[in-house]
């Protein structure tokens, strides 16, 4: 520990220029002083914190042996760059984490030349330093890619995509595992920090080296033999053999917490590499944080919490979460369906689907980040009779895109999509939202997209989904509570394609899709006291459409707006086509889509969010009034005719 009385270190360094100029016995102290900032500021925020706190001395020891910025470190996922971004240069805004118009809670290349790429999506992060790496080659400039990976992301096929392209990097490349979980090696001692800088030194690179060439003059059985016996003796002391298959150099596992094991590994990577290497770094997430230490997620995302206690914030009570209104319905329809199972990518209970393995164990998988496995396996699963259930994230469906047109749509397998997060996600901001998986299905052959108004129409289409077997069908919900209202006891299958009337009006029709109809309903209110007669409609299908009850809309009302959580291309793009091969357009409609804008959102609370995109209730009355203005027909003398 460091000594209470000693000078503080951080407050004179604000830039890694400054870092390096401390001694290396300084380091352990700045090391503490900047995990109890990153505890201080999430405090204050709230956020991710427990992977913050397991790289503070992998943090200052990057920082203190690559030349950053010329040095391009890139954090895969990026929510462990706390303590990144307090020692480059923005500890004065470390306490507006995921604030509106403040920093981003991931690494954004906006926000400072220290984040070379911006991230939020896992394993990205040597893909994106190979590319940096080969750019500094060919250019002929100086700096190396370096990207820091979680072993949790290591589950996802791009990263080993990335690394078996790495040899075009040369010595540019550096990739250092931070393994939290010990998933790969067993606990770090002594030996294993001692190998690790003899393995790493020059000596012994040149040693090797020597012995290659010497090795590649003999009889290729003795060469081969050599090759062999110089693999096996590394992997059975590192367990390097996979990476060095990749044409890695391996090094580890080391103790990520020493800094005197840290700063000469690097060093020794830093100056005597001949091609790419990789570093392993055995973590401890929640690091020198006792409440974090101890709490079974080692506090990865938190809110606001007494940083005495790590007692945090509580919500105050309210209606179930989406999320686990769709875990809890789907472990009670498993209950007597055995072809129900639930596939999630690493986000159990995030998507609700712990809910259901508590139940069904052996009924859930996990199949780590790796979405596009999950769809292809869903879609096997389908194809053999079961009725699988894909819960993932809607930004995160994203990267399984091809998965869901070639293994799902075009053989229409009923694979469920349970989609979570869809719309706006609040603190996470534009790398989280769920803006365009209306646009990216609903445009599909075969598939069937619907989204619930409110948490009782997510159990009656969790059990829509759950009965439809003539294809793939989707269902998106947004992160966060519902409205309130009952929850069924008993589930209502949907008929496909069907909305419903919740309001009657004469002059104005508004066409929701999800959860915007409390706004629709309260913009309702407000047109009525205006002398305008308003229809509010729950469509529940972005497809198939409701063609019929649309058009009933379109020819007796002056005016209908679509409203929806996506973006452009959505439902009001639907609806759009439909009225204009229809030929309403031309008869005088006045149609106007309210949607997501065409831009990305900065973080900042859903509500406000929402209210920023128009897609509130006072939005819908101002696009309905602008509308009515636009056709010359006064508010007044509209209602006077109403």
């Amino acid at each position: 520990m460091t000594d209470p009385n000693a000078t503080p270190l951080l407050d004179t360094v604000t830039l890694p220029a400054d870092l390096r100029t401390l001694a290396p016995a300084q380091l352990p102290q700045l090391a503490d002083e900047l995990r109890q900032e990153t505890i201080a500021a999430v405090g204050c925020t709230g956020g991710h914190l427990g992977s913050g706190l397991g790289v503070v001395e992998l943090t200052v020891a990057i920082h203190y042996v690559f030349n950053t910025p010329d040095d391009k470190l890139i954090w895969d996922v990026g929510h462990q760059c706390y303590p990144h971004k307090i020692l480059t240069g923005r500890r004065d805004r470390i306490r507006t984490l995921r604030q509106a118009g403040g920093l981003s809670g991931f690494t954004k290349r906006s926000e400072s030349e220290y984040d070379p790429f911006g991230a939020a999506h896992s394993s990205t992060s040597i893909s994106a330093a190979l590319g940096f790496a080969v750019a500094n080659k060919l250019a002929g400039t100086p700096g190396k890619g370096i990207a820091v990976i979680g072993d949790g992301a290591m589950s996802a096929g791009m990263a080993y995509e990335a690394m078996n392209n790495a040899e075009a990097a040369g010595n540019r490349l550096v990739v250092i595992l931070n393994d939290n979980d010990m998933s790969i090696a067993p606990p770090v001692g002594g030996l294993s920090a001692y190998l690790s800088r003899i393995v790493s030194s020059r000596e012994f690179l040149g040693l090797r080296d020597l012995a290659k060439r010497v090795a590649r003059k003999l009889p290729r059985p003795l060469h081969n033999a050599a090759k062999k016996t110089d693999e096996f003796a590394r992997g059975m002391a590192m367990g390097g053999t996979l990476f060095e298959e990749l044409g890695f150099y391996y090094v580890g596992p080391i103790d990520g917490h020493n800094l005197d094991q840290l700063i000469p590994v690097l060093e020794n990577v830093r100056d005597n590499a001949e091609g790419p290497v990789l570093v392993h770094v055995v973590t401890q997430k929640g690091k020198g944080y006792a409440p974090a230490e101890a709490a079974a997620d080692k506090y990865h995302g938190v809110q606001k919490f007494d940083v005495i206690t790590g007692e945090q914030a509580k919500a105050p009570p309210g209606p179930p979460q989406y999320q686990n209104v769709f875990g809890e319905t789907l472990a009670t329809l498993a209950q007597t369906d055995e072809r129900i199972v639930a596939i999630t990518a690493a986000m159990p209970s995030g998507t609700g689907v712990d809910k259901f393995a508590k139940a069904h164990p052996t009924r859930t998988f996990d199949v780590g980040i790796a979405e596009q496995h999950a769809v292809t396996f869903a879609a096997g699963l389908a194809a053999q009779g079961m009725r699988p259930f894909c819960a993932i994230y809607s930004t995160f469906l994203q990267r399984a895109y091809d998965q869901v047109v070639h293994d799902v749509a075009i053989q229409n397998l009923p694979v469920r999509f349970a989609i979570d997060r869809a719309g706006l996600v609040g603190a996470d901001g534009s790398t989280h939202a769920g803006s365009f998986d209306i646009t990216y299905l609903a445009t599909l052959p075969n598939m069937v997209v619907m989204a619930p108004a409110d948490e009782a129409e997510l159990v009656h289409m969790t059990y829509t989904a759950a009965e439809h077997d003539s294809g793939p069908i989707a269902l998106r919900y947004p992160r966060g509570n519902g409205v309130g209202v009952p929850l069924p006891s008993t589930p209502e299958r949907l008929e496909i394609g069907k909305g419903r009337v919740v309001r009657e009006g004469k002059k104005v029709a508004i066409l929701s899709l999800g959860t915007r109809l409390a706004e629709a309903l309260k913009a309702a209110d407000i047109l009525d006291a205006k002398g305008l007669p308003t229809s509010v409609i729950d469509l529940r299908f972005a497809k198939p459409l409701d063609e019929a009850l649309i058009k009933r809309a379109m020819a007796s009302h002056d005016v209908c707006v679509t409203i929806e959580e996506g973006a452009v291309g959505g439902l009001g793009a639907h609806v759009l086509t439909l009225a204009s091969d229809e030929g309403l357009i031309d008869a005088g409609l006045k149609l106007r889509t309210m949607r997501l804008p065409d831009l990305f959102q900065d973080q900042d609370k859903p509500e406000k969010q929402y209210a920023d995109a128009g897609l509130d209730a006072a939005g819908i009355v101002d696009v309905v009034l602008k509308a009515l203005r636009h056709n010359s027909v006064g508010v007044e003398e509209a209602g006077a005719r109403a």
